[in-house]
């Protein structure tokens, strides 16, 4: 089975690269009419970087999943190429770092055999999250850019430590729950004829939302908060299967997001930006009205690759280039990409439905709800079903500290699976020979 499993993602991944080399020589044909002199160079890159993965799986995971890599190569290829149809400094920036991220992944792979040790440093894994989102607000390396104190400058190198606090944070989530989860899921006081847990038990939720206010105010980073209070709510709930604290966390939410409105400027505007873009389309709507447009040009097809002006949408490399796909790709592109989250998606939840331990059951639900909910935001965002909060599209948009840490999420889950699929095996009875 896991010879099968194996040579099927090999397959997929060859189809992979097929596609994201084909898009690169249709990107290049729509700008210059000429196929790239480096195609040759960039199918092998493309084709080495994948198998090398494989191999990685192949040798470390033999029982994991095989959808999740070839998803992944497929975003992260098809985001490379509208990144180099954009602009050519950043494409080999994002070469460089896709090259990192795969090269964490491998090493994840490689240095954690067995993913419940993790759940022996949850406290440290806590003052690491921690840490990690406190950087960007200290002197001298933390920085502001775009409105956002969310990056931390060491020399020469920026990045967003809040991409890898979420990851800690999971792990530390998921440790905790699990050591508390019998109180949490035991004595009751009842409301309204409904069951609540007792007022000293709520101490982790209004914890988790303070946090949650404490980033957005502090930071002025809206989507990261909203990962952070998400990611421990789905896994209390998926813990105790309560749903009194659904009720209680969208209650604190909603309070929480009220009073950011009124009180914060930044957040103010945001939702004024979100719903009202052509008050202002050469200002402050004009980020979301070019995105409109753009979505709009596409159509069902796209105008091809290369062929629309994405380039007139601010910041379209991160926070918009769905937008940018949608243009040259259409809702078939668009489409493409969802249906690739949603498999993603539904290959974390069965990796959880297979996981016996209640630690390796969470982390993943957790992690898949990071993966998910912050393509949600970010789509949402784009097509204005939210405000945008500025959170990276997973694989997709440019960035080095979203690619590693997406990459090394992705050897978690993997990991994982390989677990499960073992314990399943084991504990399977060996078949009779026929006499």
């Amino acid at each position: 089975m896991k010879l099968r499993n194996r040579n099927i993602e090999l397959l997929l991944l060859l189809l992979v690269g097929t596609i994201v080399v084909a898009g690169y020589v249709l990107a290049s044909l729509g700008r210059s009419s000429s196929i790239p002199a480096n195609i040759v160079p960039f199918l092998i890159g493309i084709l080495l970087l994948l198998i090398l993965a494989h191999v990685a799986i192949r040798r470390f995971a033999p029982h994991a999943d095989f959808t999740l890599l070839p998803l992944a190569g497929f975003l992260n290829g098809l985001g490379y190429v509208v990144i180099a149809r954009l602009d050519n400094d950043l494409a080999g920036l994002q070469a460089t770092w896709t090259l990192l991220g795969v090269g964490a992944f491998i090493t994840t792979l490689i240095i954690l055999p067995q993913i419940r040790r993790l759940e022996e440093y949850r406290y440290i894994m806590m003052l690491i999250g921690v840490a990690l989102l406190v950087m960007p607000l200290l002197p001298i390396i933390g920085r502001e850019i775009n409105g956002a104190r969310i990056w931390v400058s060491l020399g020469p190198v920026n990045f967003q430590p809040g991409e890898f606090a979420k990851i800690a944070l999971a792990i530390f989530f998921a440790a905790y729950i699990v050591e508390k989860r019998e109180v949490l899921a035991g004595s009751t006081t009842r409301f309204l004829g409904m069951p609540f847990p007792e007022l000293r038990h709520l101490g982790p939720i209004l914890l988790a939302w303070g946090v949650s206010l404490v980033v957005m105010v502090a930071e002025k980073d809206l989507g990261s908060s909203l990962l952070f209070f998400t990611l421990f709510v789905v896994l209390l709930w998926v813990s105790t299967g309560r749903a009194s604290y659904l009720g209680i966390s969208i209650v604190l939410f909603s309070g929480g997001a009220f009073l950011a409105w009124s009180q914060f400027t930044h957040v103010k505007e945001r939702v004024d930006i979100w719903l009202y873009p052509f008050n202002d389309p050469t200002g402050d709507g004009y980020q979301i009205v070019q995105s409109s447009f753009a979505l709009a040009e596409g159509g069902l097809t796209g105008t091809g690759l290369g062929v629309g002006n994405p380039e007139n949408i601010p910041a379209v490399e991160t926070d918009f280039i769905l937008a940018a796909i949608g243009e040259e790709l259409g809702l078939v592109g668009t489409s493409a990409i969802l249906i690739a989250f949603l498999l993603m998606i539904g290959s974390g939840l069965r990796i959880a439905l297979a996981s016996t331990r209640p630690f390796e059951k969470l982390l993943t639900s957790g992690l898949t709800a990071l993966l998910g909910f912050q393509a949600f935001i970010i789509i949402a965002g784009v097509i204005r079903l939210l405000p945008l909060t500025g959170v990276t599209l997973p694989f997709v948009s440019y960035g080095g500290s979203s690619l590693l840490a997406n990459w090394i999420l992705l050897a978690l889950l993997l990991r994982i699976s390989h677990e499960a699929h073992t314990e399943k095996i084991k504990e399977t009875p060996p078949q009779m020979e026929p006499q």
